[in-house]
């Protein structure tokens, strides 16, 4: 007797390349510019439904900032002193400092150069629309400098998108990843609160700060994946 003829293995599919997970989040900085675009477009020309909205948020939340004065203290802490820009790039610099002690030297330069490019960007934009912020006949806070877009919204979209994709790339294990997702996406969204609470910034420039910080923070991880894959085709093939 014969033994029946095997069938054929199927060919397995050749997984994608990494180089096209990669484009995601570069397409998605792109989109989030574009939205950041066209809000800095209703921003420069004062468009009224948006200014209606900026003044109706500040209007409901002043009142309570003015009455509540132990609550509004503990928001001022919070905003001047844990989500300060100054406090959240102290963050950064201490993983850069981390990553070079690791000699990790290309990862720790991309961290610090895409903070310097994302407050480089801030104040360019606060400059160019010199956007005036809310003033108020018995304010709870003072800032300085224009309003459009929110340098606190930002850097902490920055600095909280930096650090969990950091994490991301050295194997952080799945529980401790998450508690960073959190405690950034409370840091980042309450930030932008007590900006609010505060009345130093409009609605409208807080989600500009997070448009442009989610932006920045999207197009540097991807445009770091396509170098560091660039560079080990080239060391691949220098190697053969």
């Amino acid at each position: 007797m014969h033994a029946p003829p095997r069938p054929s293995p199927t060919p397995s599919r050749s997984p994608a390349p990494a180089s096209s997970a990669r484009t995601v989040p570069l397409w998605t900085g792109v989109v989030l510019a574009l939205v950041f675009g066209a809000l800095l477009a209703l921003v420069a020309e004062a468009w009224e439904p948006l200014v209606s909205l900026d003044r109706h948020v500040a209007d409901g939340l002043h009142p309570a900032a003015v009455e509540h004065h132990g609550w509004t203290r503990f928001v001022r802490v919070l905003s001047d002193w844990l989500w300060d820009p100054w406090t959240m790039r102290a963050a950064l610099a201490v993983a850069v400092l981390w990553l070079l002690r690791r000699r990790d030297r290309l990862l720790g330069a991309w961290i610090a150069c895409t903070s310097a490019v994302g407050t480089a960007l801030q104040q360019g934009i606060k400059s160019a629309v010199g956007r005036p912020r809310p003033s108020w006949p018995d304010p709870v806070a003072t800032a300085h400098y224009a309003a459009f877009p929110s340098g606190h919204a930002l850097t902490a979209t920055v600095t909280c998108g930096l650090l969990v994709w950091l994490l991301w790339r050295h194997g952080a294990r799945a529980g401790g990843l998450y508690a960073a997702l959190a405690a950034g996406t409370v840091s980042v969204l309450g930030v932008g609160f007590t900006r609010l609470y505060l009345g130093v910034h409009w609605l409208s420039d807080v989600v500009g700060g997070w448009l442009l910080g989610g932006a920045l923070v999207a197009v540097s991880v991807g445009l770091f994946g396509m170098l560091t894959d660039r560079r080990g085709r080239t060391m691949t093939e220098g190697a053969s």
